[in-house]
């Protein structure tokens, strides 16, 4: 069996650690074997939020520079502040739509330029994807299921073996239930964008 290595990261309140254990479980589901791994940050305010998933035989949770098959991520400067992560042979799935910080808010900073960050990644991996996460979670009813569009995404790129069934019936076991139908659109949506 193939190892991979995923690389999530995102800001607080993006549902980041919801989809670290949403794709470690399905890599399990499909009969493979996973370790996640989780650096929580200042998630409370908007800080940077880090995860991993392993899958295969191995055994640390630890993904060094250069090293990640793929990279997810939730927000475009936190999608470019990881690419050391990645090699040339990485798969970037990123959502276009930035969170502002609240420097930026108030006037004291400036958010750099995205399709110009965009570019800086598409010259330096196998695939770069972008997607609205935003505007399709909402289009699934619910804003909150933008990490779930971030996850049909994924597994639509090909760049793990994980079946589409296998995220399906995760998300239909690890979120609540109230929120499964709305996690299954927002799921299609993000798969059916490529």
């Amino acid at each position: 069996m193939d190892n991979y290595r995923v690389y999530l990261t995102g800001v607080g309140g993006q549902g980041t650690l919801l989809a670290t254990t949403v794709l470690a479980e399905a890599a399990i589901l499909a009969g493979h074997n996973a370790v996640a791994s989780e650096v929580h940050g200042m998630a409370q305010r908007g800080g940077v939020v880090e995860s991993s998933v392993m899958i295969g035989d191995i055994k640390s949770p630890i993904i060094s520079d250069g090293e990640a098959d793929v990279l997810l991520g939730f927000e475009p400067v936190e999608t470019y502040r990881a690419m050391r992560k990645c090699s040339a042979v990485s798969v970037v799935v990123s959502n276009a739509v930035p969170i502002i910080h609240y420097d930026v808010a108030i006037g004291r900073g400036s958010y750099p330029d995205v399709e110009k960050l965009f570019d800086f990644i598409r010259c330096r991996v196998k695939q770069l994807v972008i997607l609205g996460a935003q505007t399709l979670a909402k289009q699934a009813g619910a804003l909150l299921a933008a990490n779930i569009v971030m996850l049909g995404a994924l597994a639509r790129s090909g760049a793990l073996p994980i079946p589409k069934e296998a995220f399906e019936g995760t998300i239909r076991t690890r979120t609540k239930a109230r929120f499964v139908e709305t996690n299954l659109r927002a799921f299609e949506l993000g798969f059916a964008t490529l």
